[in-house]
């Protein structure tokens, strides 16, 4: 039996891996995910219809549901933060790329703990609960003194600044080992002090969820957690004027039964089983709360 020789066995090799290749990338996954794009809410059937009947979006992409000044529409569930753009701009998907590490303000931009601040508050005063968290202060901004010690960064302590509250803003903290704690002076130079975030009376498991105050990574998810949509199913309720149909649930729940189980109906569980946390789709819970109060909605 005569052999090839060990070049052009080589060859033959390489050609068959090439064909393989070809038939897997080529062929089989882009016919794979066609048929995945025909499943519901994976692919061109996501769009989603309003209750006037005209689309309204997709059910992939969430919606700020804001009025011209970008203040909450009361009567409509409210989105998580975004950074994709203005806010869902699905051209310009993305995150705001900042770290823990985030928690002194710039002239040019808040710092991530600030941002968070200023949001646990915003709806805990829209909803009428505790927006109150660790290491923020009272006003919504990062709770961060920048201590300067006479020996650089150790010795006796000389100074103390709130970093995060500018003049003439009154400090959250009076004094700090014994130093008058001051506001910051725009434009002031404090990179030479050490930076002591402090915690603060805040509970550690604050009333305001944490995906009410941070974005996703995308900019566009439209779920929330179902502890953001219970917590704010009674200013729902309120504002839809929907009836009270199950008085134990109220008293537990503190909202309407009907508003609840639409919460539930519109609650995903976790990809594939075991993936994330469940999640609450806004779009779509919106739409359906139009729909159910059509009066209210409208």
């Amino acid at each position: 039996m005569t052999r090839i020789p060990h070049w052009l066995a080589q060859h033959v090799a390489a050609l068959r891996v090439v064909l393989v290749l070809t038939l897997l990338t080529g062929l089989a996954y882009p016919l794979a995910m066609v048929a995945a794009a025909q499943v519901p809410g994976l692919g061109g059937t996501s769009e989603v219809t309003g209750a006037d009947g005209r689309p309204a979006g997709s059910s992939l992409i969430g919606q700020t549901f804001t009025d011209t000044k970008g203040n909450p529409v009361k009567k409509y569930f409210q989105s998580r933060p975004s950074n994709a753009g203005t806010g869902y701009d699905a051209t310009a998907s993305g995150a705001g790329n900042q770290g823990p590490e985030s928690v002194v303000d710039t002239k040019d931009r808040p710092s991530l703990l600030t941002l968070v601040c200023g949001r646990s508050k915003a709806v805990g005063d829209l909803e009428g609960v505790d927006g109150s968290r660790p290491y923020c202060t009272d006003d919504g901004v990062g709770a961060v003194l920048g201590v300067f010690y006479d020996g650089g960064t150790s010795g006796r302590a000389t100074r103390a600044v709130s970093l995060d509250q500018a003049c003439p803003a009154k400090p959250f903290l009076a004094s700090y080992k014994g130093l008058r704690v001051t506001c910051a002076k725009p434009g002031a130079d404090y990179s030479h002090a050490v930076i002591v975030p402090v915690r603060g009376n805040a509970p550690a498991d604050p009333v305001v969820p944490a995906d009410a105050v941070t974005a996703s990574g995308s900019g566009l998810d439209p779920h929330i957690s179902p502890a953001y949509a219970k917590l704010q199913a009674q200013r729902i309720a309120r504002e839809r004027g929907a009836s009270v149909t199950d008085v134990r649930k109220l008293i537990e729940k503190h909202t309407t039964g009907d508003v609840r189980k639409l919460i539930e109906k519109h609650t995903t569980g976790r990809a594939l089983g075991v993936l994330g946390e469940r999640g609450v789709n806004v779009v779509e819970l919106n739409i359906a709360l139009d729909r159910t109060y059509p009066k209210q909605g409208a």
